[in-house]
């Protein structure tokens, strides 16, 4: 066993994976250590605000809702920052299908352009030939623009420990300059935040942890289902081998993922929480499994030591766990970690479509996927709401592929170089 792992951990991918694997494990268990927020809270808002610095006034004593101030040096700077030149020429062609000359539109200034557009702007006018997509984008740009000529200064609150109410420390107008060290509630957003106003990065984060307990809870359902189906259709044969192998079969000609779907669909959008999602992806991910144990089993049932054990009296179960399993566990350990992957990347293709966990408990790197192509921030350029889930993803199944072809090449002679 003690040579076994050695060898392990002398493979130079088995390491590699295995070192971005952990990697990720302690981002996950050491990061809401440090961050305690809800991921699901809303720090912001408005849509998509970029990575940098926000003076978070959550508890804010002049409203109940959520409002965030970028700390820029003056209003004009601001107002610059915040309005894009592709913005400013969507404006324009809105105004223009609203029947404004173009001769009246002067894009270069800012508060005039601004001013245009809220006395004629309405989210719900559809023009001939607008898509409802381009609507939407209207509606969006236009909550964006929502108070960006304001000058009132935002308040600062503390809760007082004594009596729970909160009390005003100060205000930070939209023009000033702030030291950040003097604000308590300043907080850096890396990786800014979704359309909802909440944290990227602390979202990220919580959803990778859903996402890998998901893939390990269907990854032991489906090697467990397969390998039990497995061991006693390569050992027993005869009418139980024909019986599972019918059943497999028949699996396998129905598409796995559209089985998935409909399971899913089927559910129910209340009653589907991760682990419901979890244990769907798993009692329809055994098959490969099965055949690829029974392919094992059936070059192990008829050797030198197993037909001593038969000859000895044992019990069917007693040889398959002693003279059989012992012999294909290190294969078994690669399917699971193949099956983890493959659980993850279910997840987020059902969540894509709709059919994943529900939203409103937590998080998952799929429902993230799905919020940021709902809110078409592939198309806004708003690269900070999905780039970082993708890199996730693929981190997370490149170190699984790695640490399944290292301990292949351990295992696999023939495969050695």
């Amino acid at each position: 066993m003690k040579h076994t792992l050695q060898q392990v951990f002398r493979s130079g991918k088995f390491v590699v994976g295995f070192s971005i694997f952990v990697t990720l494990l302690l981002i996950v268990f050491l990061y809401p250590l440090i961050i305690k927020d809800d991921p699901l809270a809303i720090i912001a808002q408005g849509t998509f605000f970029p990575p940098g610095i926000y003076v978070n006034t959550f508890d804010s004593i002049n409203s109940p809702t959520t409002y965030t101030l970028m700390l820029d040096n003056a209003a004009a700077k601001r107002i610059a920052n915040k309005l894009s030149d592709d913005d400013r020429l969507a404006m324009k062609e809105w105004l223009v299908m609203a029947g404004i000359s173009e001769t009246e539109i002067d894009i270069i200034d800012t508060v005039k352009l601004l001013e245009l557009w809220g006395k004629n702007y309405d989210p719900n006018k559809s023009f001939p030939g607008m898509t409802f997509a381009k609507q939407r984008y209207y509606q969006r740009l236009d909550n964006s623009l929502r108070g960006l000529l304001l000058t009132e200064g935002v308040t600062v609150a503390t809760q007082n420990p004594q009596t729970g109410a909160l009390e005003q420390t100060g205000t930070v107008k939209q023009s000033d300059y702030v030291n950040v060290s003097e604000v308590a509630n300043v907080r850096a957003l890396p990786l800014g935040t979704d359309n909802f106003g909440r944290d990227v990065l602390t979202e990220l984060v919580k959803a990778t942890g859903v996402s890998l307990e998901i893939g390990l809870i269907a990854g032991l359902i489906a090697t467990l289902v397969g390998l039990t189906l497995g061991l006693l259709s390569g050992y027993i044969g005869g009418t139980v081998d024909d019986i599972i192998m019918f059943v497999t079969n028949l699996f396998t000609v129905i598409p796995g993922f559209v089985l998935l779907i409909l399971i899913s669909f089927s559910i129910g959008q209340d009653k589907r929480g991760p682990f419901t999602v979890a244990v769907v992806i798993g009692f329809t991910s055994w098959v490969w499994t099965t055949r690829a144990v029974r392919s094992q089993v059936l070059s192990l049932r008829n050797r030198d030591h197993v037909n001593l054990s038969k000859l000895s009296g044992h019990s069917i179960v007693h040889i398959i766990l002693t003279d059989i399993l012992p012999y294909i566990a290190s294969y078994v350990v690669m399917a699971l970690i193949l099956q983890i992957a493959s659980g993850i990347l279910a997840e987020a293709q059902l969540s894509i479509l709709g059919l994943g966990p529900r939203t409103t408990d937590v998080p998952t790197l799929g429902l993230m996927m799905r919020w940021a192509m709902i809110y078409q921030a592939q198309i806004l350029g708003k690269w900070w709401a999905y780039f970082p889930v993708l890199i996730t993803i693929a981190l997370i199944t490149f170190s699984m592929n790695l640490m399944n072809t290292g301990l292949d090449q351990v295992f696999n002679p023939a495969l050695r170089d």
